[in-house]
């Protein structure tokens, strides 16, 4: 993209581009502004804002075009640390982060501030044990790393399987992000379009330039996000409170919700729609028991209603309806059971009473609240580890100058996450305290157009009914996934389109910049690691990266059909990618770094042990994946060990990890002379020289 003399020449001119860029991007959104504002259609302000980024990142992808191995795979280790940091942040700053951080907090309060103290520790353990040593070493990837310090094929062949499995998790959930989006933005496209729309804009990047067109990409969508995300962050907290700083209103209006919970938990409309979804599980439940008297009974009685309705001349609109309702009937009473049984689950969770958003570790006695408790600590664990682990992170660490380039990066990374992650639980309680004043309480005829515009996108991420038939939204009529809390806060905010145009443009930013990341992640594994450094070491540079250029349009395409299942939401994807990295890499990483009795048998083992028994909790715990391996009914509760829950399976894989690997080395031969050198060699970064002899060609 530049080619200046000097790394600080390189520096002084990345700003400048980056200040035109800025400037550029500004006014683009004021002259979409002022055309909504004299009458340019919804659907063009969408169409502009996809296509102009999608078209923004391109460029960058073609002007970063490259065959050289070192741009390819590590942007020529020229990055400097102000620009890791933020295209760290962009890759950080993912379709969860982005889109799911304040949703999940939406949805579970305190508990869901795990999220928040994970990453952020991870980061700190990335700057303590890992980044520093990884760069000194020098080489391209993780399983580079894995095959040099614990010597031969086995080993880095374990890391090329976890890095394939841990960011091919992950990359699902940004490309789902990247659907949901292209959704909003294009309304009437549909999901599985709106996946194969965006995939463009992840492809055109990662698959021209590699790493140094990824790098350049990023640092341009953390620009566009951050802005996306504060906006209307700010503007909702002016609307409530009339202060521009979210942050520092959180507390007063934490306050003004528990007060607002508290009336709502106890009033009588509330506690009637509450009671009419208890009734409709016990209803459910007695069908299931009367099974498969019941099931047959229920066929007969629509086909007669369907009869009598005909027979009457009743309306086509009921007739269409009588229609339907028969053949959206279970087929079988098998069917009928596993129907039944998750309606009636569904049913049960909703006559609870409102979770609130201040309690910690909620639970109805001390019992549920241990198992909150011990839910909550996993999950930080699990996150804190997986996010030091993660493959795609750490490789950008290998992209700076210098070791203390990768150190300063690490801080620069932490505080442009920061700037989002401060924000995202101010966000959370200004959405809920806006949807419990303005919506609940308001007529059914006059729903705000946000309500509508989401529930025709998928009732699932939005569904508003009149249970209760009294024409006034009650909040237990309310369903809201957390997916689209951010999406939707300029509309509930009360902000011109555009401002939705450009929030959906930062989450597919934030989506399209973790996607590339990982898409290479996965394609330098097959491509460098176990193409070139496996089976064809004479491998030309040209051939390793077109190997790699067409891996990666695979993989892409792979994730886009999975992610078009929508197998899960999007927080548990990417939770489940922490688990795997914390399982599979942590322990070897940090004993290889720190331990130089640490030997191939111990590594192999330990990784193989610690992965396997995170997978093995995921299957057997998670109700999708349950379905998937075993068949068996999401209704049929699971067997939790202590009650944790599978989003933080690592917890297993981590400890047991570390076990084998001490065990297994300790009763085999000790590594060679060379090796530990190695070791040694690495262990301190702050020696002259960054990288050791074996670095890659």
């Amino acid at each position: 993209m530049f080619n200046s003399a000097t790394q600080s020449e390189f520096a002084s001119a990345l700003k400048k581009a980056y200040t035109w860029y800025t400037g550029g991007f500004a006014t683009f959104v004021i002259i979409l502004a002022i055309a909504e504002k004299m009458g340019l259609p919804r659907i063009y302000i969408g169409y502009a804002f996809l296509f102009a980024t999608v078209l923004l990142y391109a460029g960058i992808g073609i002007m970063s075009r490259t065959s050289d191995a070192a741009e390819y795979y590590v942007a020529g280790r020229r990055v400097p640390a102000l620009f890791n940091g933020m295209a760290t942040g962009a890759d950080w700053m993912s379709a969860a982060s982005f889109i799911g951080m304040a949703g999940t907090l939406y949805l579970s309060g305190f508990n869901g501030l795990a999220f928040i103290l994970g990453w952020t520790g991870g980061y700190c353990l990335v700057a303590l044990f890992l980044a520093p040593y990884l760069r000194k070493f020098g080489q391209f990837t993780i399983p580079d790393f894995l095959g040099a310090r614990f010597g031969g094929n086995i080993p880095r062949f374990i890391g090329i399987l976890a890095a394939i499995l841990c960011s091919f998790t992950y990359v699902v959930a940004q490309v789902y992000g990247v659907g949901l989006i292209t959704t909003r933005l294009l309304p009437g496209v549909a999901f599985e379009t709106g996946i194969f729309l965006g995939l463009g804009g992840i492809l055109v990047c990662s698959f021209l330039g590699g790493m140094r067109a990824v790098t350049w990409t990023q640092v341009a969508q953390y620009i566009i996000l951050i802005v996306a995300y504060m906006i209307p962050c700010v503007w909702i907290a002016v609307k409530h409170t009339g202060i521009p700083l979210p942050q520092m209103v959180y507390g007063g209006v934490l306050e003004k919700v528990t007060a607002v919970e508290d009336k709502l938990i106890k009033d009588p409309k509330e506690l009637e729609v509450r009671g009419i979804f208890k009734k409709n599980s016990e209803d459910f439940d007695a069908k299931v028991k009367a099974l498969p008297k019941s099931w047959e009974d229920g066929k007969v009685d629509l086909q007669k209603k369907l009869d009598d309705l005909k027979a009457g001349s009743a309306p086509a609109k009921d007739v269409e309806a009588a229609e339907k309702a028969i053949a959206a009937y279970p087929k079988t009473a098998d069917a009928a059971k596993l129907a039944w049984n998750a309606a009636k689950a569904g049913n049960a969770a909703r006559s609870g009473p409102p979770l609130r958003h201040a309690e910690a570790f909620p639970g109805k006695d001390d019992a549920a609240r241990d198992v909150s408790r011990r839910n909550f600590l996993a999950l930080v664990f699990c996150l804190m580890i997986g996010t030091a682990a993660l493959p795609h992170i750490l490789m950008r660490y290998y992209t700076t100058p210098s070791v203390k380039e990768a150190r300063t990066s690490v801080f620069w990374s932490l505080f442009f996450i920061f700037l989002l992650y401060f924000s995202a639980p101010a966000l959370a309680v200004l959405v809920k305290y806006d949807v419990y004043t303005l919506l609940v309480g308001s007529e059914f005829a006059k729903l705000p157009q946000w309500v509508t515009a989401w529930q025709a996108v998928d009732k699932a991420l939005l569904s508003v009914v009149d249970i209760n038939k009294d024409g006034l939204v009650q909040l237990a009529e309310i369903t809201i996934g957390g997916d689209i809390v951010v999406l939707a806060t300029p509309e509930i905010a009360g902000l011109p389109y555009v401002i939705s145009g450009l929030v959906a443009a930062g989450g597919l930013a934030a989506a399209l910049s973790t996607a590339d990341g990982l898409l290479l992640t996965i394609a330098n594994a097959l491509s460098h690691d176990l193409y070139y450094k496996m089976i064809d070491p004479n491998a030309s540079t040209t051939r390793r990266v077109t190997i790699s250029k067409i891996l990666l349009l695979v993989v892409a395409l792979c994730a886009a059909y999975v992610a078009a299942q929508k197998p899960a939401d999007i927080l548990f994807l990417v939770s489940a990618a922490f688990s795997f990295a914390a399982a599979a890499f942590f322990p070897a990483l940090v004993l290889g770094i720190f331990w130089k009795r640490a030997n191939k048998w111990g590594a192999t083992c330990g990784m193989v042990a610690g992965l396997g028994i995170t997978f093995w909790y995921m299957i057997t715990t998670h109700p999708w994946m349950r379905e998937v391996f075993f068949g068996t009914p999401r209704s049929v509760p699971a067997e939790l060990w202590w009650g944790i829950q599978p989003i933080s399976a690592g917890l297993w894989g981590v400890p047991l990890g570390f076990a084998v690997i001490i065990i297994v080395s300790l009763i085999t031969p000790a590594p060679d002379k060379d090796t530990q050198e190695l070791v040694d060699h690495v262990r301190f970064p702050l020696l002259r020289g960054d990288t050791v002899n074996t670095t890659a060609t």
